[in-house]
């Protein structure tokens, strides 16, 4: 973790070298002051050299001077580093976030991918910058201390520096606590990002079932975990500052009485006395600094660890030896296909289906029979493993082609419509970012979408509000559907496109679907069985499994499960009687 931690410094190395230059000259600026204390006290006093006097005291200021512009490039262009290497990190992460499979987001809370990617790198970057800084400073100041105390009395700096020993032991013990408390808060602060998150995302759901109370309940749940792992985090800390405060208050303490001892035995002068109380500050300042520096590392290094959490996520990635799907003619085959999410239960069992060019296949059946595994299946949004069957397009495993030539060819439109923040234009555009002015405007036209959007005030560049929430459902799909022409795939997957609207919305949906349809080979999975009508083929899938196959005809004729699913949604509608036939 270290290394990978390090090799974020590699870009800016050279800027790091001047910051740690600035920072040791800082170090070696605050050590004159001392040793021009001890010349004025032991020799310009003393002789009264008044010329020396004041030449030390604009000596003192100019170094000052300087030191207050080096500890300017040091704040600003340290804390630069820090912003440009976290930066790197969260671009870093958020590609890697777009390689991941949709196994890990069925597994991670938005909210909490959120946090790793904002409060935690701020902690990494905070670290990465007065990591170096710190420690640097505080080694330099504390080894250039002890060598200039040692000039002034040996006996007296090693009875003082008896310490140390005791202010390490007492540092690593409570580190361990630390660690685990700043661990803690850091997962239960991602617990509150991710409750935000989703009742802000389904606030018109709370609004709609009035469970504003039941929201803030366990939104107050996590407030508290947080509190409370918070409160461990600073029970920590607190004991581990108070603990090594005390140490550093010693030093003080042994000064005066050492000191006092050895200046009444005329051992050391008045004027090395004062020396000395004056420069062991240099040494208790920055283990002073060293101490508060470790809650800042203890966040830094828990933030950076969650950090590459994500990093070791497995991304999707082609075989070496995968082949561009190149020239598609849009055969599709299913070949004795089992899969599960998990162990516990299988979701589809050795499923054998065949989609000519051109047709479409409908899949039908209850809910949770498998219908939308299959759709996930065919762009390889979950990955078959051996054993588990194939599927191939025209003739290839899919396993055997690019990821990403393989989802070019395939259009998706789904009941849950997801439109980006943004404009209607940014978000038609999404099928195909390059397309012309005129491409988009026909996408949209063929989509149903185009006249309603020439009616809106700034047309092409309303804004449509978060997942589109200034859009009715109609007008969302339609985009969708827009999005998709302007992909112009050649395998499209409808699943449940028109089950959440009405049926005057549905009509002019389905009208478009239809257009799209045509030349591509079609995936439907739809719950309305009057919109699957005319498909060249059904399939009733029931746990996991083909139970019937045919054409509405075919399969109405068989009286089977289709049948019954057919009559039961059409049973109060007299447009039709059971056999499926209008009724004049």
């Amino acid at each position: 973790m270290l290394k990978r931690f390090l090799s974020y410094y590699k870009p800016h190395k050279k800027m790091m070298l001047l910051d740690m230059l600035a920072a040791l000259f800082i170090s070696l600026i605050g050590m004159v002051y001392p040793i021009i204390t001890n010349e004025m006290l032991n020799r310009f006093i003393p002789k009264k050299m008044e010329e020396a006097i004041i030449i030390s005291g604009i000596v003192v200021l100019l170094l000052y001077l300087a030191r207050m512009f080096l500890r300017y490039f040091v704040q600003y262009y340290g804390h630069l580093i820090g912003v440009r290497m976290q930066s790197q990190m969260r671009k870093d992460l958020f590609g890697h976030l777009q390689k991941l499979p949709f196994r890990f987001y069925d597994n991670h809370e938005t909210g909490r991918i959120m946090t790793r990617i904002t409060s935690d790198l701020f902690e990494v970057c905070e670290l990465a910058h007065h990591g170096p800084e710190n420690l640097l400073i505080s080694a330099v100041m504390i080894l250039l201390s002890f060598i200039y105390l040692m000039t002034i009395d040996w006996l007296l700096t090693l009875i003082i520096f008896a310490c140390v020993p005791i202010l390490v032991v007492v540092t690593m013990h409570y580190r361990k606590a630390m660690k685990k408390a700043f661990d803690d808060r850091r997962k239960s602060n991602a617990t509150i990002n991710a409750a935000v998150e989703s009742s802000v995302t389904g606030i018109r759901v709370t609004k709609a079932y009035t469970n504003g109370e039941l929201e803030t309940k366990k939104f107050e749940k996590g407030d508290e975990e947080f509190v409370d792992a918070s409160g461990r985090a600073y029970n920590a800390m607190a004991k581990f500052h108070s603990s090594t405060s005390f140490i550093t208050d010693i030093f003080n303490v042994f000064i005066l009485i050492a000191g006092g001892l050895f200046l009444y035995a005329k051992r050391i002068s008045f004027g090395d006395y004062s020396t000395f109380i004056v420069s062991v500050n240099l040494f208790i300042n920055p283990v002073n600094t060293l101490i508060a520096f470790m809650e800042q590392f203890q966040n830094g290094v828990s933030g950076f660890k969650r950090f590459v959490e994500i990093m070791e996520e497995q991304p999707e990635c082609d075989k070496p030896e995968a082949k561009e799907l190149t020239a598609v003619q849009g055969v599709i085959e299913f070949e004795k296909v089992s899969f599960s999410y998990d162990e516990s239960k299988e979701v589809l069992h050795e499923v054998d289906l065949r989609l000519e060019k051109g047709r479409k296949l409908a899949l039908v059946g209850p809910s949770g029979g498998g219908k939308t595994t299959l759709c996930h299946l065919l762009p390889n949004f979950y990955q078959l493993n051996q054993g588990q069957g194939s599927i191939r397009i025209d003739g290839t495993d899919i396993r055997d082609l690019t990821l990403g030539s393989v989802r070019r060819h395939i259009g998706i439109v789904q009941q849950d419509v997801f439109l980006f923040v943004g404009t209607i234009r940014e978000n038609i555009l999404y099928g195909r970012p390059d397309a012309t002015e005129e491409e988009m405007q026909e996408a949209a036209r063929r989509a149903n979408i185009h006249d309603y959007i020439m009616t809106l005030e700034k047309g092409y560049d309303t804004e449509i509000g978060e997942r589109g929430v200034k859009l009715s459902g109609g007008q969302k799909q339609r985009l969708s559907i827009a999005r998709v022409f302007l992909k112009d795939p050649a395998i499209l997957i409808l699943d449940e496109a028109t089950s959440a609207l009405d049926n005057t919305t549905e009509v002019l949906i389905q009208q478009a679907l239809d257009e799209l349809c045509k030349g591509r080979t079609t995936l439907v999975v739809a719950h309305r069985l009057s919109t699957i009508r005319n498909a060249d083929e059904i399939a009733v899938v029931q746990s996991g499994r083909i139970t019937e196959r045919g054409t509405h005809e075919e399969l109405m004729a068989a009286g089977g499960t289709y049948r019954d699913l057919y009559a039961l949604q059409f049973r109060e509608n007299d447009l039709f009687d059971p056999d499926g036939l209008k009724v004049e």
